[in-house]
């Protein structure tokens, strides 16, 4: 897919993950719809973005609501033309022995990790196959490929999101869709909390910058790539196996730690809008 005729909504769009694939792919001439429900964030966003002027808009909008994604496949659809490439980018991750987790938690991750992408395909998807070329990227984790302990519910959402990502590519495959997932590793964004960030160190885990996983992405956008594992998966899914009962012991005292609450970032921002 030629960069520069993307027109991608981003979920989880302002900040972290998001917003790197967002600023990735403007620098290859491509635009950019943000959503997130964190208007605050998004200004920000888009005030890091704005030398990109038009070719940058954002939406505020909650993902757990059926209003909110309708409202948001009504607009995607209609902005410069209609959106090519869906990437579900937006995810919650409570890093949390399973016994400790609150059912509150248990409710979140599902809506917000695996029924908001798959409403989102739903709801597009129509519009999407009428374009002449189109993609759908989801997002996932080495964690929906391998189980880890701290991260039993995270896990589950990405092995239901890498399911839905084969089992779609393969219903669209005679279609102008293709559908793509891409797994990171362990990279440094918000989602982390200050406990997951020691805990890494200490056990050796690398932590990619988002960066990384916003260029992997654009390449396979660009390459039309069904699927990629950013890092050594190889190496990592070998040590992870041999070393998971060693490191329990490890992932427990870090998981139990009571939540510190990590500092704002200060941005000055100024709100960019766009119209449709």
């Amino acid at each position: 897919m030629n960069p520069a005729t993307v027109r991608a909504l981003i979920t989880g769009g302002a900040g972290g993950i998001g917003g790197a694939i967002a600023a990735e792919l403007l620098s290859r001439g491509g635009s950019v719809l943000l959503v997130d429900r964190d208007d605050a964030a998004l200004a920000r966003g888009a005030r890091r973005l704005e030398r990109y002027g038009e070719r940058v808009a954002t939406l505020a909008a909650d993902l757990t609501s059926d209003a909110d994604r309708q409202r948001v496949c009504t607009e995607a659809a209609a902005w410069h033309g209609g959106i090519n490439v869906l990437v579900n980018n937006a995810g919650v991750n409570h890093f949390q022995m399973f016994e400790d987790q609150p059912p509150e938690q248990l409710d979140l991750a599902v809506a917000v990790n695996v029924l908001a992408p798959i409403h989102l395909c739903r709801g597009l998807l129509a519009h999407l196959k009428r374009q002449p070329e189109a993609a759908i990227l989801n997002t996932g984790s080495v964690f929906g490929a391998i189980g880890y302990p701290g991260y039993a519910l995270y896990s589950a959402t990405k092995f239901a999101l890498r399911g839905f990502s084969e089992a779609l590519r393969r219903e669209l495959a005679d279609s102008t869709v293709q559908v793509q997932y891409v797994a990171p590793r362990a990279t440094r964004t918000g989602i982390n909390t200050s406990a997951v960030e020691r805990m890494n160190e200490e056990l050796g885990v690398a932590m990619d910058p988002p960066e990384v996983v916003a260029q992997a992405v654009c390449d396979m956008l660009e390459a039309g790539h069904s699927e990629a594992v950013i890092g050594w998966p190889e190496k990592l899914f070998v040590r992870i196996n041999g070393a998971l009962r060693k490191q329990l012991p490890i992932i427990r005292r870090h998981a139990t730690e009571p939540a510190a609450p990590r500092p704002p970032v200060e941005v000055s921002a100024v709100p960019l809008t766009t119209k449709p």
